[in-house]
């Protein structure tokens, strides 16, 4: 049994018992999230997709950890100018572990 989610406006499949990194979200390590904007729901070799959503299906995971991913160097410049610009960014994550598939 897997679905496709919707979150932090990316798209991932998933299945009962998968990690997955996620854009930040607003919850403490340990918090149960529920994850309502469910595309797909497979089951049982039956496919139901929804428009755009599968009504009354969703995902319920465990928010395992907080963090940022590695740094991005961010480079500029202007060749002959001297211009440079150097900048680093690390992004925000949010580390989810997936319970149940409701749908």
């Amino acid at each position: 049994m897997y679905a496709v989610i919707e979150t932090g406006g990316k798209q991932y499949r998933v299945e009962e018992g998968d990690v997955l990194f996620v854009e930040k979200l607003d919850a403490q390590e340990g918090d149960v999230v529920n994850f309502d904007k469910v595309l797909i729901v497979s089951k049982d070799g039956e496919l139901v997709a929804g428009k755009p959503y599968v009504e009354g299906a969703k995902v319920e995971g465990n928010v395992l950890e907080q963090g940022k991913s590695k740094k991005v160097v961010v480079f500029k410049y202007k060749a002959k100018k001297n211009y440079r610009k150097k900048q680093g960014h690390r992004q925000p994550y949010t580390k989810v572990k997936i319970e149940k598939i409701v749908g």
